[in-house]
């Protein structure tokens, strides 16, 4: 992406951190153990925000910035949340996922577990979903530049209006 930017042009991304679906991920991993004894990859694992600013510099990017958004969302029942994930085109997309489908008792087990573990007093479960989002600009020599370490003009205290640390 950085190479089809023009010189100063801006990247803008967003995707779904580690936090996402973490009610969900609890409740089908605590089901398959239970009645399986086992478990498997039902979910994709998720980037981590400190991550991100890595991946940009690596890619060339100047500038990289890398911020996180938590939002929870309520749904009537887990099957609820689940069909509302297919619909976004949020199923299992990873090569070794199992071939066969989730087990209706296993998926009834995960409902269970999911509404006695994460949900509210109303009834309603919580799904959580954290956005995570990045920028970083196709370099360019008119972009701002670092200042050399020590060629501070004012002193940190001075700008803080402090007469030194806090007081422990």
């Amino acid at each position: 992406m950085n190479r089809t930017l023009k010189p100063d042009g801006l990247f803008l991304g967003s995707l779904f951190g580690g936090s996402t679906l973490s009610e969900l991920r609890h409740s089908l991993l605590a089901a398959e153990v239970e009645i399986t004894g086992g478990a498997h990859a039902r979910i994709m694992p998720f980037a981590e925000v400190k991550d991100l600013g890595t991946l940009l510099q690596r890619a060339g990017f100047a500038l990289p910035v890398a911020d996180t958004d938590t939002l929870t969302v309520t749904y009537e029942h887990p099957l609820k949340l689940m069909k509302e994930l297919r619909g976004m085109g949020e199923a299992n997309p990873l090569i070794d996922r199992p071939k066969a489908t989730l087990r209706r008792d296993v998926l009834m087990r995960a409902c269970e577990i999911y509404q006695r573990d994460h949900s509210n007093p109303d009834g309603r479960i919580r799904a959580t979903f954290q956005i995570l989002y990045m920028t970083g600009w196709h370099p360019h020599k008119s972009q701002q530049k670092p200042l050399k370490p020590g060629s501070a003009t004012m002193r940190l205290q001075d700008a803080l209006k402090t007469d030194g640390p806090p007081e422990s």
